[in-house]
């Protein structure tokens, strides 16, 4: 049976990598039905709506979702990022948010001595609460008694289930050694929660090795000793900011894939490159498609197809190695070419 797969092509580079992704989803042999969506910045300028109704219930009926990206600067901040991201992560209860963070061979990384058996880790962050479930507000605003409150809202519903999460990813990885990233020394409300959760969880699990780090500590061994990390699990704001230096030293954002995931599969999970829409770059070819096609790897993995995930991951690791590890206007390649390398290579 064909899995029903959504396309959100979205705004600058988002079309441009979406289409060699879907020429390699293609090339992989898995049976897909595609529905596209017009959303994104020139969806919102058009209309002034940012995600219908009517559209949230047709995603829902799907089993996957492919987001190229989105933003512009004719945009005003938050509106899409608030609107239509962290949107379809609470209504559709995407509470994983899986990043691989793994140096590929001949990839460059900036940590001098390091190399791809030192840096393979998934980072499992919480995706619907903490500081961006959006609880707070202003007083006063724009006087000099202004009053900005922001809260971190913790479930021991949300963190256990996370956690559960992490502990099975690890559990089926060779090294079966879990992280809680955490700051339990100053946060010491949510942090309690979360370590006592933790620990809890870790008497199911015996075979997983456990650690804990504050996220500051965790920000410094990411640079310098990155080979202690296997699987790591996290709160949603510091999963945001780890995630983003794993992809800094895994060889930059052009490579960074990322699953917002409903393990239970009850919805669709969306599947996404983490590059952000480029605008400048826009329409110049110079776009690198290979985190958004390692992001139909995640997906194909979330949908049961392994073979065809391995392979998909495969082929973009080979094409990595003739484009000896660049990205970018460096690649020496358009956009196009470096995808029909990754689809020819599957075939």
């Amino acid at each position: 049976m064909a899995h029903k797969i959504g396309v959100i092509a979205g705004d600058g580079i988002g079309p441009e990598v979406v289409a060699e992704a879907l020429k390699v989803l293609d090339a992989s042999g898995v049976e897909t039905e595609r529905t596209p969506f017009a959303l994104g910045a020139e969806h919102y300028l058009e209309t002034n709506e940012v995600l219908p109704e009517s559209t949230l219930e047709e995603l829902r009926r799907l089993d996957g979702v492919l987001l190229g990206a989105v933003g512009d600067p004719r945009v005003p901040p938050g509106v899409l990022e608030r609107g239509l991201l962290l949107r379809l992560r609470f209504e559709l209860d995407l509470y994983v948010n899986l990043r691989p963070v793994k140096l590929y061979p001949g990839v460059a990384t900036p940590l001098e001595g390091k190399g791809p058996g030192d840096i393979d880790m998934i980072v499992v962050r919480e995706n619907t609460e903490g500081l961006y479930s959006g609880a707070g507000g202003v007083q006063a605003r724009g006087t000099l008694g202004e009053v900005a409150i922001q809260e971190s809202i913790n479930t021991r519903h949300g963190v256990e289930r996370v956690l559960r999460y992490a502990y099975e990813r690890a559990n089926a990885r060779p090294r079966k050694k879990l992280t809680m990233v955490h700051k339990t020394n100053v946060l010491v409300h949510a942090g309690d929660l979360w370590s006592r959760t933790f620990d809890e969880l870790g008497a199911l699990y015996p075979s997983v090795e456990r650690d804990y780090s504050h996220v500051d500590a965790a920000c410094l061994y990411f640079v310098n000793q990155p080979e202690r990390f296997d699987v790591v699990v996290t709160d949603n704001l510091f999963g945001d900011i780890l995630t983003d230096l794993g992809a800094a030293i895994a060889g930059g954002m052009g490579l960074a894939a990322s699953g917002n995931l409903n393990p239970a599969r009850t919805g669709p999970s969306i599947f996404e490159p983490v590059h952000g829409s480029a605008p400048d770059i826009a329409g110049k070819g110079w776009a690198n498609p290979i985190a958004c096609i390692l992001s139909v790897a995640l997906m194909l993995e979330h949908l049961g197809e392994s073979e065809a995930a391995q392979r998909v991951e495969q082929a973009a690791v080979w094409t990595l190695g003739k484009l000896g590890g660049t990205a970018g206007e460096a690649m020496g390649y358009t956009t196009q070419q470096v995808g029909d390398m990754v689809a020819e290579s599957l075939g």
